[in-house]
């Protein structure tokens, strides 16, 4: 494999320090929302930021990761549709007493109208192995630690652009396979409703853990 000189930028340590605490800061204004705005967004942003994931690292640089922007209302209610499906029997039958608990102060069921309202659907696949020209298999390798740092970046890069996230894993998510008529080797991985907030949406009153609670220096 051919390598070429490294393009990076050293920044003097002032700018360093003032860089991390602008992007800090606005990331601490992150949420997840179910109430969205059902005015649409610019694509030219959403290209952008699924631009900025595919950045991301990857085992092998192999970017195992799929992107479907879904934004047809046809589309968006049979995705509804087959959430609450799910939704339903997790929150009826599926889901565990301790995991119940957990949920009831965000106050969630299974009822997923923003899949509708936002004008924006993202649903993430995984490619959990290639095809090669003679119609074989190739190993695809660190997968979902790929895709989740991929996804990781699809959010802050959302954020930056000013529109509002949720993370959404309906489970099982086969019937997005389905419906959006995605290959056998690409798995559901996430939903990511995209837009603006709802004039009224409110957020759960929540805290971050401590940097002392989630950082050790040794």
């Amino acid at each position: 494999m051919n390598h070429s000189p490294l393009r990076f930028d050293r920044l003097d340590a002032a700018e360093q320090a003032g860089r991390a605490r602008e992007f800090l800061e606005r990331m601490r204004t992150r949420r997840s929302i179910r109430h969205f705005s059902p005015e649409p967004v610019p694509l030219e942003l959403i290209e952008t930021a699924v631009r900025t994931a595919s950045t991301a690292p990857s085992g092998a640089n192999q970017q195992p990761w799929r992107f479907v922007v879904v934004t047809d209302p046809a589309l968006k209610r049979e995705i509804r549709a087959g959430a609450e499906a799910e939704e339903k029997e997790n929150y009826g039958h599926r889901f565990p007493p301790e995991w119940l608990r957990a949920l009831e102060p965000f106050g969630t069921d299974w009822h997923k109208e923003f899949l509708e309202t936002a004008p924006v659907l993202i649903a993430v696949f995984r490619i959990d192995y290639g095809i090669a020209p003679d119609g074989g298999r190739v190993k695809h390798y660190y997968v979902s630690e790929s895709v989740g740092i991929a996804v990781g970046f699809l959010l802050a890069a959302l954020h930056v652009a000013g529109l509002a996230t949720l993370t959404h894993t309906p489970s099982p998510m086969g019937f997005l396979g389905r419906i959006l008529g995605r290959p056998a080797n690409e798995r559901p991985f996430l939903l990511i409703p995209a837009g603006y907030p709802a004039a009224d949406a409110t957020v759960p009153d929540i805290a971050k853990k401590t940097l002392d609670e989630v950082m050790v220096v040794r």
